[in-house]
């Protein structure tokens, strides 16, 4: 294979460590994300699931190890290239983490006004506000409080909230808890439906095993601190490995 033909991951992480106190909670984790691929992070509760991506997005700093985002070391990086990366990676929180006081077009407005280096300054919004929502299917909740949405609309909205920057890297944590299992299902579709569309890079942490037999290029089981498991749905399910089987059940 020529070295023009070889695919490098858009995000690499390598032998990370991190601990709190005695409690070592990632020992030594390796993890690569492939452009265009929905990458699944599956473990238990306590796993370190939710620290890795802390890890990942700066939020908490690592013990030891590397992480590397688009070629760019996460542990020696300036701020400029940080403000690049920030424009680039999207983050999709497990509460949807709108802002209350704000209504829907402004909480869709929010991130165009803090990264003008990306888009410029847009003087009209609208049209931009009104594509990411219809990405969703929700073009008509744009005057709309949060207080007035479902759960479910809440979860699309904080997605078209990600999906206007149009990031190159989609990190979802646990993207369908809290949702009843028609709307997880839409949520789920619509995750593969963006993938397809804007061909994005996406690491999702779940525990949501059908949610991993839809969207799942690859997936990862994290166990006791390190990758433990790596495969598609159906070599996983397929393991006789009784710290995997216990996943599929």
């Amino acid at each position: 294979m020529s070295a023009e033909t070889i695919i490098k991951p858009i995000i690499e992480i390598k032998d990370l460590h991190k601990s709190y106190g005695t409690k070592h909670v990632l020992d030594g984790f390796h993890l690569n994300l492939m452009e265009g691929e929905n990458l699944i992070v599956m473990g238990k509760s306590g796993s370190g699931k939710s620290v890795m991506i802390k890890c990942l997005i700066g939020l908490e700093k690592v013990d030891s190890g590397s992480i590397l985002i688009m070629g760019k070391d996460m542990n020696a990086i300036s701020s400029d290239d940080l403000y690049e990366i920030r424009t680039e990676v999207g983050f999709l929180f497990q509460g949807s983490a709108l802002y209350d006081s704000m209504s829907v077009r402004e909480n869709l407005e929010f991130p165009l006004l803090r990264h003008t280096k990306k888009f410029g300054i847009i003087e009209d919004t609208t049209p931009v506000v009104l594509e990411a929502l219809r990405n969703v299917g929700l073009e008509n909740t744009i005057n709309l409080m949060p207080n007035e949405l479902s759960g479910g609309m809440k979860r699309r909205i904080a997605l078209a909230r990600t999906l206007i920057l149009q990031p190159k890297i989609i990190l979802y944590d646990e993207p369908t808890t809290g949702l009843d299992p028609i709307t997880s299902k839409e949520i789920i579709l619509l995750m593969k439906t963006i993938q397809e569309k804007y061909k994005t890079s996406s690491i999702i942490i779940t525990h949501d095993i059908n949610c991993a037999r839809v969207i799942a290029n690859r997936m990862i089981l994290l166990i006791d601190g390190i990758n433990y498991a790596e495969g598609t749905y159906t070599e996983l399910a397929a393991s006789k490995d009784p710290k995997i089987e216990v996943f599929f059940k």
